[in-house]
């Protein structure tokens, strides 16, 4: 087997005292500082290190240093990209098919995203969090209509019906189905909920995100006789393991916690509304 050596550069282009890991960090710190500064851009331009908010102390905690070593760099690298999102935050949503093929399956109509998600601190060990994503077609507007100006004014009417106090809107996710079709103005809802009234609440924030009234005759309920299973415990035998038993529609809190637009045409989707932090680019 022939080895291939990569190639050295000739050793009168390094100084004697040349330190590779040093060169290394030199380069890499400063390119992953302006990664960290702009995901936190909400925090200002001009910082001193701080731990009195979670934000601020994430940021140093991201923020490489040029006495770092090795370990610490990685951990840095890790918490920013990883357990963050930040490496996460431009891959595209994949509905099984390229978006490009998704997209022109249907009409065309930009259509409206809303996810919602399960607080860390109310899931249970070994479970994963309950999450929810509703969606809706803006049928007046077209890729070529649809302008950044149109893109805010929806934004700030999300912000309105899903943003409270600083956090976004909870409501409560069940094993009920609750279906609400209102086609001519986009809506093709099926939200899985606990209780009518709740889940009327964000049913009608949704369609307040375009200016229209609930309708109580076009909803739908389906009530499965079977019970909701929150906390799983029976198990079933999987490629010679016992392992958990999937939990049958669980009753859980659900936050919102952003807001996406797609257009037709448009690789990336369009952050209208974020509420994690995450997606500095959202519009409001």
């Amino acid at each position: 087997m022939t080895t291939i050596t990569p190639a050295q550069p000739p050793d009168d282009k390094l100084p004697d005292n040349f330190d590779p890991f040093e060169h290394l960090q030199k380069i890499y710190i400063p390119q992953h500082n302006a990664l960290v500064k702009r995901y936190f851009a909400d925090l200002g331009d001009d910082w001193k290190p701080n731990i009195a908010s979670s934000r601020s102390a994430l940021r140093v905690a991201c923020t490489m240093v040029d006495n770092d070593n090795q370990l610490m760099m990685n951990l840095r690298h890790h918490l920013l990209f990883d357990l963050l999102g930040y490496g996460k935050k431009d891959l595209g949503i994949f509905y099984g098919i390229p978006a490009e093929s998704f997209q022109e399956s249907v009409d065309g109509r930009p259509q409206v995203f809303l996810y919602f998600s399960q607080d860390s601190a109310s899931v249970s060990e070994g479970e994963k969090k309950v999450e929810a994503e509703y969606s809706f077609r803006l049928m007046n507007e077209t890729p070529a209509t649809m302008t950044p100006v149109k893109a805010i004014a929806l934004a700030k009417d999300i912000k309105q019906q899903f943003i409270s106090g600083g956090q976004g809107v909870v409501f409560t996710k069940g094993k009920n189905i609750y279906k609400y079709y209102h086609e001519e103005h986009g809506y093709r809802l099926q939200v899985y909920g606990n209780t009518e009234v709740d889940t009327q609440d964000i049913i009608t924030r949704l369609l307040k995100c375009q200016d229209i009234l609930y309708d109580e005759n076009r909803l739908v309920v389906s009530t499965p006789k079977k019970a909701s299973i929150t906390n799983q415990t029976a198990t079933q035998l999987v490629y010679g393991k016992q392992k958990k038993k999937p939990r049958y529609r669980p009753v859980a809190n659900v936050r919102f916690r952003y807001a996406y637009m797609y257009l037709r045409g448009n690789e990336r989707p369009i952050y209208l509304v974020d509420a994690t932090g995450r997606h500095h680019e959202a519009l409001v």
